[in-house]
């Protein structure tokens, strides 16, 4: 069977009996684009195909470009990566390590033992945590009257740390500082900077941080899952016009063209021509940048949004430059080395640059890390290895 065909019937397959609504997959080799696919409906109950032009949120699929948008200004030597990352933004120097709480349920705070830097910020080692997967930043942000992180308010960004930097590791809002970085370094918004140096040299014209009414007509609805397993299409959108361009989860776009982000990495910064990265950048971004520290289980502090989930158990993994990295290879195909990551509504994608082979594979489904999704996931990752190989 060809990889196309064996593709198409997983994809099938997997949404006929409604378990997942609709799902778009994208694979790429260093020499193009080698599958595309589309299944279901945009709306659990629906009749609206899901297709290549349908609309959906990245979420933390963003982290990894703006990690690449601060890495273009890193090569320029406007940014630093281990330089106190408040010679850029002075108000990282004035938030302090939490250590607990007072009778009164004041937090207890201190000075941090060192300086965050952009290098912490991009591998989530900066002492910053997200409520996701933290109840005393769910209840910090509670008794400060601030949004959760989707809110894209200052509030929400001005969170204490949880922990001293360069101690640990801990999923957080670092990359959107890092952002913020790269508005402070090159005046401008970080909308307006992605797409005069990565989106429009990379043909990436649909995707962005503001949806237009054309983008939202073609949007995927947005599914939960229920307790006893059932979907329903719930409200959801990042506020528009929000106070911050939030590097860390606010772009959405079209999967074809967040592919072509992904090509780009897996060629070493270029494609069709275009550069974004040098070959060197590519090379460190995709190193482990976080020694010996460990990175295991997330346990959800926020249900609706995210089940507990172990990325790959058994496997041990690091953090590069804005991309998780499995050290040892997959069960299901990937070499060791992967750059990966993921966003909340259960969308996906790897590069794996030592097969040459990158893959975005996407549905509209929270709480993250559904567990019919990750088997559909597993099985087209074994299916594209296995054709591949």
């Amino acid at each position: 069977m060809s990889l196309n065909s064996a593709l198409d019937a997983l994809l099938k397959a997997s949404t006929e009996h409604g378990d997942i609504p609709g799902v778009i997959a994208t694979v790429a080799d260093r020499s193009g684009v080698i599958y595309e696919g589309a299944a279901g409906v945009r709306a659990t109950g629906g009749s609206t195909p899901m297709t290549m032009d349908t609309f959906i949120w990245f979420a933390s699929m963003t982290k990894a470009v703006t990690g690449a948008a601060a890495m273009q200004l890193v090569e320029q030597g406007k940014l630093d990566l281990d330089a106190p990352a408040a010679k850029v933004l002075p108000e990282l120097g004035k938030i302090q390590v939490r250590t607990g709480w007072n009778a009164d349920g004041t937090p207890i705070l201190r000075a941090p033992k060192s300086p965050v830097t952009l290098r912490n910020l991009l591998t989530h080692t900066s002492g910053f945590a997200y409520e996701i997967f933290n109840a005393d930043v769910v209840r910090e942000l509670e008794s400060a009257g601030a949004g959760n992180v989707i809110s894209g308010t200052h509030a929400t960004m001005n969170r204490a740390l949880v922990r001293d930097p360069g101690t640990a590791w801990e999923y957080s809002v670092g990359i959107d500082w890092a952002g913020r970085m790269v508005e402070a370094a090159s005046g401008l918004r970080l909308r307006d900077y992605m797409a005069k140096h990565i989106f429009a040299p990379l043909g990436m014209s649909d995707v962005t941080f503001q949806a237009s009414e054309e983008q939202l007509a073609r949007a995927s609805a947005m599914h939960a899952r229920l307790p006893d397993g059932s979907l329903v299409a719930i409200p959801f959108g990042i506020p528009p016009n929000p106070e911050v361009d939030m590097g860390g989860h606010a772009l959405s776009g079209r999967v074809p063209h967040y592919l072509r982000f992904c090509q780009a990495i897996l060629n070493g910064g270029v494609l069709d021509g275009n550069r974004i990265l040098s070959p060197t950048t590519v090379e460190l971004m995709g190193m482990n940048h976080i020694g010996d520290i460990k990175i295991g289980e997330l346990f959800s502090a926020m249900p609706t949004l995210s089940n507990n989930c172990h990325l790959h158990p058994g496997i041990d993994l690091k953090w590069g430059l804005s991309f998780i990295l499995n050290v040892q290879a997959t069960p299901e195909g990937r070499a060791p080395g992967t750059m990966a990551w993921a966003g909340l509504p259960n969308a996906y994608y790897w590069i794996d640059r030592k097969t040459g082979v990158t893959v975005v594979i996407a549905t509209q489904i929270m709480p993250f890390w559904d567990a019919k999704v990750r088997a559909m996931c597993d099985e087209f990752e074994r299916q594209v290895y296995k054709q591949i190989g």
